[in-house]
């Protein structure tokens, strides 16, 4: 087997394939729901917005780290994790926010705009699935990715109960379990990334 590093080459090259699209993907994602999230007085579309702002960002490290050594693989995840954990308490503050407030979320905007992210994450999650069990920056992303298409169900299933209940409860509770998996998903790769560096 030649030791020209071609393989390296060709695995570099598919992960930035993958990852220039996932950034894009939830990029476009981040600015429609932010935007609905607004418009439509609700918590699970803005807490699920910023879930979408923190993956773009853990793609444009990962991009970052595409052919860099491990220990830079490992820096980019550990700040991917904690730029999500700093997302989560900033949705956690609105939460708090809001239930001092009050809000009127519109349950139809929140179930068509989460069915359209359910839709954008799933993709996502097909593109990263081969690379899911790769170096630690990939693996930040299979993690941030799957937690989406969770938080994406929370939201459509939010959207239905305010309908229902004609609360804004539902809303709160579901923005609140996404800050938690948000929350939960940075401190799970910025471990992660500390393994590796001791590796």
């Amino acid at each position: 087997m030649s030791s020209c590093g071609c393989e390296i080459e060709i695995k570099d090259r598919e992960q930035s394939r993958v990852l220039i699209l996932l950034l894009a993907i939830n990029g476009v994602m981040f600015i429609a729901e932010i935007t609905a999230g607004i418009i439509g007085d609700s918590t699970a579309l803005i807490a699920d917005s910023l879930d979408m702002l923190a993956d773009a960002t853990v793609y444009a490290i990962g991009l970052y780290a595409v052919g860099r050594s491990l220990l830079v693989k490992a820096k980019a995840a550990h700040i991917s994790g904690i730029f999500q954990i700093v997302l989560g308490l900033g949705v956690l503050i609105d939460i708090v926010r809001r239930t001092i407030t009050g809000s009127e979320p519109e349950s139809v905007m929140m179930i068509v705009v989460g069915m359209v992210a359910l839709i954008a994450n799933t993709i996502c999650l097909a593109l990263i699935y081969k690379h899911r069990q790769g170096e630690v920056h990939m693996r930040a992303s299979w993690i941030f990715s799957k937690n989406d298409v969770i938080a994406n169900l929370g939201v459509i299933g939010a959207g239905f109960l305010v309908a229902y209940t004609g609360s804004f409860w539902p809303d709160l509770i579901i923005g609140l379990l996404i800050a938690v998996i948000v929350i939960r998903g940075g401190i799970h790769i910025i471990n992660d990334a500390r393994q590796e560096k001791t590796l």
